[in-house]
């Protein structure tokens, strides 16, 4: 790391804390040239492999932007999109890659969005998951009731029988 005073090639690290969403660690690093001191951030890059082949780095806004149409005229909040955005991105990071495929964000999606609201998680599936007929929303819709029942029967809340 190059000191932003003396541009000398080396410093010393002081001290390093997570950040609140544990997804990058701020350094506090010393020149040993100039005696600066100065803070660096570090986070690990995330790259999204698009049906086109480009590759651009992960955004949470993108993530909230492709589910916001879904969850028009639904009780979702700004506040609600910005948390589905951030377990995206958990899942998403908890694989280990550095690069990942768009289609993968769209499987991480779903988990996230079908607890948030049913109605835009099968919006958003029956466009994502490339619905042709009604016996898709209908498989769809019965997937959610029998959860439902599993759920009511169990104690526990709906989905989560189908986590890990």
């Amino acid at each position: 790391m190059h000191c932003p005073f003396c541009r000398h090639g080396d410093s010393r690290v002081i001290d390093s804390r997570t950040s609140d969403d544990g997804l990058s660690i701020r350094r506090r690093r010393q020149c040993p040239e100039c005696g600066g001191r100065f803070s660096t951030i570090e986070t690990a890059s995330l790259n999204v492999i698009k049906r086109s082949g480009a590759v651009e780095p992960f955004t949470r806004d993108k993530v909230i932007s492709g589910v916001r149409k879904a969850c028009q005229g639904r009780p979702v909040t700004d506040a609600d999109l910005a948390i589905l955005a951030q377990r995206v991105e958990e899942i998403v990071r908890q694989t280990g890659l550095s690069q990942i495929d768009a289609n993968e964000i769209g499987l991480a999606i779903l988990g996230p969005l079908r607890e948030l609201d049913e109605v835009a998680y099968l919006r958003y599936a029956s466009v994502y998951q490339a619905f042709e007929s009604l016996e898709d929303f209908e498989t769809s819709i019965a997937e959610l009731r029998a959860d439902h029942a599993r759920a009511h029967f169990s104690g526990a809340p709906a989905g989560d029988d189908d986590q890990d």
